[in-house]
């Protein structure tokens, strides 16, 4: 079983520190989600665990697979087996969806074996209808530009279809139900939920309790000042949702804190 471990991690951006020591260790099979109000840095973990440049590491580790992974360029993570789902997809006009996920296949295929010629165009194309079939798409979304001109619901649908193509060992979903309507958000939820299993950990990043309606998490976390401060199970989730951050907020300022 595969491993992220995330050891006292310490980020700036543009010189200001938003995560501020986050712990956490997430393993093939499970489902974590982390839950906060805005501006705690969930999405800049998502980002700085993926490598983006703009997040600056000051201090901590990243294991994965026997690596501090904070020494790999993103597409290094990505190969080793990470996967980012982005909260708001950017668009590649001129590039259909099938192209992007076979150059990113092969790119994958080619980093483990350099004489490996690429996927064989029919064993890719039933590969994709396979995939696109346990997501309920229709078979044309593989022809459509990436993105472009996607509804909020279509460019999360095509961010799962990715996952599903990539095979991930561990994905990070960044806040998958944003600007979802409630059968969009159904949609995509089975996806994810077609896709789970023991190959497969899930770091679900989320400010609402409803896509976990979908999606049961065996563990929840709720993020404040840059740092785990509450974890419990899916109940935890319920309680958030009924009685808000408030009483997160007041213990954590009052040292009480069980990260």
């Amino acid at each position: 079983m595969s491993e992220l471990v995330i050891r006292d991690l310490h980020v700036n951006i543009e010189g200001k520190e938003i995560i501020k020591g986050f712990n956490l260790t997430i393993s093939q099979g499970e489902v974590h989600a982390i839950m906060g109000p805005n501006g705690t840095g969930k999405s800049t973990l998502a980002y700085t665990l993926m490598g983006h440049p703009a997040y600056e590491v000051t201090s901590g580790e990243v294991w994965f697979k026997g690596q501090n992974i904070l020494e790999l360029e993103a597409d290094e993570r990505s190969r080793l087996g990470l996967f980012l789902a982005f909260q708001y997809p950017v668009a590649i006009p001129g590039v259909t969806v099938a192209n992007f996920l076979r150059t990113a296949l092969n790119s994958r295929r080619k980093a483990v074996n350099p004489e490996d010629k690429g996927i064989p165009i029919p064993e890719f194309r039933k590969m994709l209808k396979e995939k696109m079939d346990i997501l309920r798409m229709d078979h044309s979304f593989g022809g459509r530009y990436l993105n472009e001109g996607f509804s909020g619901g279509e460019k999360k649908r095509a961010e799962i279809l990715q996952m599903a193509t990539l095979r991930p060992e561990i994905a990070i979903l960044d806040e998958t139900d944003s600007g979802l309507d409630i059968d969009a958000l159904r949609i995509v939820s089975e996806g994810v939920n077609a896709l789970r299993g023991p190959e497969l950990g899930v770091l679900l990043i989320t400010h609402y309790q409803r896509i976990l309606n979908y999606i049961k998490p065996d563990f929840v976390h709720v993020m404040l000042g840059g740092k785990i401060v509450e974890s419990g199970g899916p109940d935890l989730a319920l309680h958030l949702e009924e009685h808000g951050y408030e009483w997160v907020r007041e213990k954590y300022e009052n040292g009480m804190t069980v990260a």
